[in-house]
């Protein structure tokens, strides 16, 4: 996995624009009106989802697998930005609390194992009162059921991207002892759920 989002960097650089994500400002909206002071970006690409947080105040760390965009992020946003080079199944990188996560289309590109893994890890590094918010792809999705099938609900779609397709009930397994409170339905590049849990 490593190497495929390497290349991709390479080749494609900033292959999502520069714009935020439509869940990245919702999210915002939603740090902002709880006062989240700092926020852990898991798998933050080259940076495009982080500046619309930066630029409401809120300081932001970023884990990313890709030195590319690493590179990229620091060249658009400054080398002060903080991010963690690895993957998110090796989170912890720190022993930090954070008032806010924010996970953008990532989590379905993992296994059973590391969802499970994830979604703890990053529970784990929430501050009491703190929100994480996922964006993950839904089962209405043009390319679910495409692909090699390899389990349940994941196929591998292409160049080895195997990806999980959420419904609500697989949310609320995955993600319901975690403090789900919203699953916000989001017509973004592709139909996503957008998951949001509060730790009390």
């Amino acid at each position: 996995m490593a190497e495929f989002w390497e290349d991709n960097f390479v080749e494609k650089q900033e292959m999502w624009g520069l714009d935020p994500a439509k869940s990245a400002i919702l999210a915002k909206n939603l740090f902002v009106e709880n006062s989240v002071k700092n926020v852990l970006i898991p798998g933050i690409g080259y940076g495009r989802n982080a500046q619309v947080f930066r630029e409401n105040g809120i300081t932001v760390t970023g884990i990313e697998i890709s030195r590319t965009a690493i590179e990229l992020a620091r060249k658009h946003y400054g080398a002060d930005l903080k991010i963690f080079h690895g993957s998110v199944t090796d989170m912890p990188f720190d022993n930090d609390q954070y008032d806010g996560i924010f996970c953008y289309a990532l989590i379905h590109l993992l296994n059973s194992d590391e969802r499970k893994k994830l979604i703890q890890d990053c529970y784990n590094q929430l501050s009491e009162d703190g929100f994480m918010v996922f964006t993950v792809i839904t089962k209405e999705a043009q390319t679910y059921g495409k692909g090699k099938f390899i389990s349940k609900d994941r196929y591998e779609i292409f160049d080895g991207v195997k990806m999980f397709f959420y419904d609500k009930e697989s949310v609320r397994e995955e993600f319901g002892k975690f403090g789900l409170f919203e699953i916000m339905e989001l017509d973004e590049s592709f139909p996503f759920f957008m998951i949001k849990c509060k730790k009390i």
